[in-house]
């Protein structure tokens, strides 16, 4: 009988393959910004298509997630902490960069997985 290794890596690899609805309200670059010791959150906006594509905004055109013409964000999110980011995302007067709960939940993934490489020296791959 062959047993996974590591059947939550193998589980969390097959849920990331799954179709998701995109969040209206634009997207997030998470970065890590080692020499500062803070973690970086960029905030795009988006249009979405009939197909459930992301666009550009201004075009129209579809938004390729294999490099292109750089965007600007809209905005820049710092912190110290994952909870410190997400409370700056999630917080406050608003407006709230984020419109859907599974990206509110993404976000908060991410950013515990930003954290942990900055505290520990490493890399930061967004999933």
């Amino acid at each position: 009988m062959h047993r996974d290794p590591n059947p939550l890596q193998s589980l969390d690899e097959a849920l990331s393959q799954r179709f998701i609805n995109l969040d209206a309200a634009g997207y997030f670059l998470i970065k890590v910004d080692a020499a500062a010791g803070e973690l970086i959150a960029e905030h795009y906006a988006n249009g979405i298509d009939e197909r459930g594509l992301a666009t550009d905004p201004d075009t129209g055109e579809v938004l390729s997630c294999r490099g292109g013409d750089p965007r600007a964000p809209r905005a820049v999110y710092r912190g110290r902490s994952a909870k410190e980011l997400g409370i700056a995302l999630t917080e406050g007067d608003g407006p709230y960069p984020l419109s859907r709960l599974d990206h509110a939940l993404y976000l908060g993934r991410e950013l515990q997985k930003a954290e942990h490489c900055l505290v520990a020296c490493l890399p930061y791959v967004q999933d």
